[in-house]
């Protein structure tokens, strides 16, 4: 598997970097986790508009899934006048629902779903492509996912937003990579359920027994200088920032 980061701010967009969104690749197949403010200009670096295969939805917070209304655009407005066939969208209850109330004026109804095929997401495991995905409710407040996502023996975990989560924990015991948030400060923010600080994080990856840990979702007030300190003083394993266009082989 291939891991490209689109986008890693968390909350909204930095000077250097889109929110959330995270290129996953194999076999020709191109995931896409999450679709933050910005993302969908960045994403065009790395691939076509229409070369997506399929797109997971960790949250329906606008940091997360905003850049799903210019993506309906394009989609849906194609400018050789051929609307684009539904493409597999994985995402909590509400999913449609909300994009459509977030565009507000869209042609019909379900408009959407002419050129996303919906999916719910639940606490389950099932196929995307050639990726066999995990999926467990995390800790925040509102319905949230984080996803463990395998091929060929490898395993990639992406946190989404959470606080500390014992689900969280279990998808990511002894993955390769855990791309884990860190929207906190340790001894700044303690906000139950909400979000981890750098410490945090490097417990959760130190109690999963992970691979790697990849620093992410760090806001743009937030020294992210701190937080890989912080990780780096419970973990003993790689941590690193996760960065724009930093791509990683899993």
């Amino acid at each position: 598997m291939k891991l490209t980061v689109v986008g890693c701010s968390g909350s909204f967009p930095s000077a250097e970097s889109a929110c959330s969104s995270y290129l996953v690749e194999a076999d020709g197949f191109r995931l896409l986790l999450d679709m933050g403010n910005g993302a969908l200009g960045e994403l065009q670096r790395h691939c076509g508009l229409y070369d997506l295969d399929a797109i997971f939805l960790s949250h329906l917070h606008a940091d997360h899934c905003i850049d799903m209304c210019a993506y309906f655009v394009a989609r849906y407005y194609r400018h050789d006048g051929g609307r684009c066939d539904p493409i597999p969208v994985y995402g909590p209850e509400g999913t449609e629902h909300r994009l459509t109330t977030a565009y507000a004026d869209t042609p019909t109804a379900s408009s959407m779903s002419e050129v996303f095929d919906f999916h719910t997401v639940k606490p389950s495991t099932f196929d995307i492509g050639p990726f066999t995905v995990h999926t467990e409710r995390v800790a925040h407040p509102v319905e949230a996912y984080g996803i463990r996502v395998e091929h060929g023996g490898s395993s990639l975990t992406y946190s989404g937003d959470t606080g500390i989560s014992a689900a969280l924990d279990q998808l990511a015991h002894g993955t390769d990579l855990f791309l884990c948030e860190a929207a906190f400060t340790h001894g700044k923010e303690n906000i139950p359920d909400l979000h981890l600080n750098g410490r945090q994080a490097g417990e959760t990856a130190a109690r999963a027994g992970v691979g790697r840990l990849v620093l992410t979702h760090i806001p743009p007030w937030t020294d992210p200088q701190v937080n890989l300190r912080d990780a780096r003083e419970v973990f003993t394993g790689p941590v690193e920032l996760a960065a724009p266009r930093l791509a990683y082989e899993i």
